[in-house]
């Protein structure tokens, strides 16, 4: 059954990234609502 450990590294390298990006996405969205909410009435 070969081809399934490569994709298992496949698999924890892209869990790793795709963490990583939601989590600065996450932090960007949090940024714009408070900015968003705080801005006024033109920005």
């Amino acid at each position: 059954m070969s081809g399934h450990s490569k994709w298992n590294n496949i698999k924890h390298k892209k869990e790793k990234a795709d963490a990583a990006k939601a989590k600065i996405f996450t932090k960007i969205g949090k940024e714009m609502a408070v900015a968003i909410k705080a801005g006024g009435a033109d920005p």
